[in-house]
């Protein structure tokens, strides 16, 4: 059990670090454990729109506010959304009981939750503007025995290839989920899956596209604006993309036309589970890939809707998953092209 983090927990006592209100946040390092230097945060989509929103996108009160619940709960875990992001960093120091595959002076991205990794703040975010989520930070991290890290590829930037891992389990998933489909569908020749996107121009949406359409899927996109149905088509990552509202189930379901087989949610606004479940098919798939996601709302939802869908959540990891979106990333330029001018427009 020290593999998984408990001496970390302050309060309350008897839970795991992602559940627990405040962890110990110190440098020292347990046998089991390793320290990375910090170089920068990524915060995760929902977390950054909670802030930002709240913040009327006052840079100075977003940073004041993310350092303030650094410093109170000993890691990076938005008490509104309940998630975090990740990070990058240096390794500084590795538990002579750590099984994790890293050594001193390795560049890593830490593919666990920021809501789990006990995280201390040394230069109080002094280079962030609070307009982005990506945030340059120096300090220290923590990680446990059983947590997940990798060191980032030479052929990246930092900045891109933290924006893909922190996304990674989304197109993983996905292609699991779309090969299973085609293996229920029976035979040779039978039609091919239908994946629909919620949120399709985004990190997470566009690398799920990718792995959808190269998984053999016809793939509808579902965005929000103009702008990003001419950036998503010029990509050509999807056959079909439609405009509409997220939060308007009807206006989905209109959008995507004939109810796809898997629907995937990557959008970073609450109130899009009815939505998704509304566009699926009957024996279909919802993956719910959004930290706004309200489960409760989802299950009572497909309930209300007599809809006969297994809904997923999708917990970020998948054996490989890193590997698999980098990967992504390299052989499909116009995913690249997408994520680069989303980081410059931060």
């Amino acid at each position: 059990m020290s593999m998984v983090g408990l001496r970390r927990v302050v309060e309350p006592a008897g839970v795991l670090p992602q559940a627990a209100w405040r962890l110990d946040a110190s440098p020292e390092i347990g046998p089991d454990e390793t320290r990375i230097r910090v170089q920068r945060l990524n915060l995760d989509a929902a977390s950054y729109r909670q802030l930002a929103e709240k913040h009327a996108h006052n840079g100075d009160a977003i940073r004041a506010e993310v350092l303030d619940i650094v410093a109170t709960r000993g890691k990076m875990h938005n008490p509104v959304t309940g998630s975090g992001g990740m990070l990058i960093g240096v390794v500084e120091e590795v538990g002579p009981e750590s099984p994790l595959a890293v050594e001193p002076g390795d560049r890593v991205a830490t593919l666990v939750s920021l809501t789990l990794t006990p995280l201390r703040i040394t230069d109080g975010l002094a280079g962030w503007d609070g307009l982005s989520e990506q945030v340059p930070a120096e300090g220290t991290a923590i990680l446990f025995g059983r947590s997940i890290v990798g060191v980032l590829p030479d052929d990246l930037p930092p900045e891109l290839a933290l924006a893909v891992y922190d996304v990674c389990g989304a197109p993983a998933l996905t292609d699991r989920v779309v090969r299973g489909h085609h293996k229920s569908a029976g035979q040779a020749g039978a039609d091919r899956v239908t994946v629909a996107v919620l949120g399709g121009a985004g990190k997470s949406g566009s690398l799920t596209l990718a792995a959808a359409r190269r998984a053999g899927a016809r793939t509808v996109a579902v965005v929000v604006n103009e702008a990003e149905r001419d950036a998503l088509t010029k990509a050509g990552l999807a056959d079909h993309v439609a405009i509409a509202d997220a939060r308007d189930p009807v206006a989905v379901a209109e959008a995507v036309g004939e109810p796809a087989d898997v629907t995937v949610v990557c959008v970073d606004v609450p109130g899009c589970e009815h939505g998704a479940i509304l566009a699926t098919a009957n024996g279909g798939t919802v993956i719910f890939f959004s930290m706004a996601t309200s489960f409760p709302a989802a299950a009572l939802g497909a309930e209300g809707l007599a809809a006969d869908v297994t809904m997923l959540i999708g917990n970020g990891y998948v054996p490989g998953h890193a590997e698999f979106a980098v990967d992504l990333l390299r052989q499909v330029p116009a995913v690249r092209a997408l994520f680069e001018a989303r980081i410059a427009a931060d």
